[in-house]
């Protein structure tokens, strides 16, 4: 048992197929009357979970303390998953020491996340990371990234996560850019979206292209093209692997293991600059799908269990991120029959906003992965939202959009998140400010979006406001849907 300061809690802990690690059958103690279940996905290590446990649950203990009819007990759910420490977890953790939100290269602890989380892939990761260290001015080199990128996200052999990763039905989701979309395009997409427009020397000298205005085998004037001499890069007619990517400059001493030029980029050149976000969109695809596994096979069940043991406990699903996913997704798991889960708060949740709709607004017939499950919740279905969280505003819809769809990199709403959006789509649903959810009080039952950006609204690029939770009003909007003492 760990201590959030006077609010002790306890852990239940899931491999990545869902299947528990540990005994799971004391999480209530006689007496206890609600528990809490909170999800995250930043488990880069048991220290980083705590802290970020600890600090969550800290305004809980007062606060119920004000309800002596309610004794609440904390647990956590714990599962494989991590975040690129390059993102900040305001009041728990600063960016990891070296690590550069936009630059080039990965810090230690994000690397040793990635290791982590890929057993057996470990030459894999440490290719990666020289890769992104080095960024060789070489086509070759950057297309090696991209692939040895998607081989991380893919299912293991023998996995059973390869039917969790979509939100909407297959015929409408289609194929993810950040799978199927060519790496020069996304990455393109992605560094464009670092920033207002890509980095200064990105586009080759004066005159050269405008961003967006070519694709994969589009004439780049002033860059390389097929068969184009290339000072430096090879002498006339080189254009093939090996040859140098525009905007990289200068050969450096030395030649990396790979074969590929070194070259010293003054800013970080366009493609590479997008190189580290398509490495972290495939990463949190790949946990966007084992957040639906555990959520099914792993915490469902296990709420199953506790309806029968302890039928009189009042559960409430919390989740974060990947972790709101994990608890939503626990819906689908829940026996028939079982009726204790009373409340479920997502807070910033990387999920679609279409996930518990029935009928979806360009596909009438087509419905969310969660569609009409807010009706297994014995209380409302609530989701925070914010316009500060760049994580899911910005970069959600571009990794998650469809491969080959020119609008995918635009505003197209059928892409876009709901800790951006709240929920939609669903008829009935009620939206709602923060302060108007805490002074005015939340509806018995259904969804509920709240705008949060009052509170979840620090953090710097590329995730923003993302992991801005450890908040009290927030903590009260979890009381407030649980309706816990009342």
């Amino acid at each position: 048992m760990a201590d959030t300061g006077g609010q002790p809690y306890r852990e239940a802990v899931f491999g990545a197929d869902g299947d528990p690690l540990g005994p799971c059958d004391g999480l209530v103690e006689p007496g206890v009357t609600d528990l809490l279940l909170f999800a995250h996905g930043w488990h880069n290590s048991p220290a980083t979970a705590r802290a970020l446990d600890t600090a969550f649950f800290a305004p809980f203990g007062k606060l119920v303390a004000q309800t002596p009819q309610a004794r609440l007990a904390c647990a956590t759910v714990a599962w494989p998953s991590m975040r690129f420490t390059d993102e900040s977890i305001p009041d728990v953790e600063p960016p990891a020491p070296g690590a550069q939100p936009t630059g080039p290269g990965l810090d230690r602890a994000t690397r040793d996340g990635l290791a982590a989380l890929h057993p057996g892939r470990h030459a894999a990761v440490r290719r990666l990371a020289v890769l992104l260290d080095e960024q060789p001015a070489s086509w070759a080199a950057f297309e090696e990234f991209g692939s040895l990128a998607r081989q991380l996200a893919a299912v293991p052999a023998g996995g059973l996560e390869s039917g969790f990763a979509e939100d909407l039905p297959q015929d409408e989701q289609g194929p993810p850019a950040v799978l199927y979309e060519s790496v020069p395009t996304l990455c393109r997409r992605l560094s464009e979206a670092l920033d207002a427009g890509p980095a200064p020397d990105a586009w080759g000298p004066p005159g050269g292209p405008t961003p967006g205005a070519w694709g994969p085998g589009a004439a780049i004037p002033g860059a390389w093209n097929p068969g184009a001499g290339i000072p430096g890069a090879g002498g006339p007619g080189a254009g093939g692997p090996g040859a140098a990517i525009p905007g990289a400059r200068g050969p450096a001493a030395g030649t990396p293991t790979g074969g590929y030029p070194v070259m010293v980029p003054a800013v970080v050149p366009w493609p590479w600059r997008g190189a580290k976000e398509l490495l972290r969109q495939t990463t949190y695809y790949a946990l966007k799908r084992r957040a639906g596994t555990v959520g099914e096979l792993g915490l469902g069940p296990l709420l199953g269990r506790l309806a029968r043991t302890a039928p009189d406990v009042r559960v409430h699903l919390v989740g974060h991120g990947h972790g709101a996913r994990l608890v939503a997704f626990a819906l689908r798991g829940l026996p028939h029959g079982a009726h204790n889960v009373k409340s479920l708060t997502l807070l910033q949740g990387a999920l679609s906003h279409y996930s518990f709709a029935c009928g979806l607004p360009h596909a009438p017939r087509g419905g969310g992965a969660l569609a009409a499950l807010q009706d297994r919740v014995d209380g409302p279905v609530v989701a925070s939202y914010s316009r500060h969280d760049s994580a899911l505003g910005v970069f959600y819809p571009l990794a998650f959009g469809l491969a080959g769809d020119p609008a995918a990199a635009g505003d197209d709403p059928r892409w876009r998140a709901m800790g951006a959006e709240g929920i939609r789509a669903v008829p009935g649903a009620v939206r709602m400010s923060l302060g108007e959810a805490l002074r005015d009080g939340l509806p018995g039952s259904g969804c509920v979006s709240v705008d949060a950006a009052q509170v979840v609204r620090r953090g710097g690029p590329p995730a923003g406001a993302h992991s801005d939770i450890c908040h009290e009003e927030l903590a009260r909007l979890v009381l407030a849907a649980g309706r816990v003492g009342r």
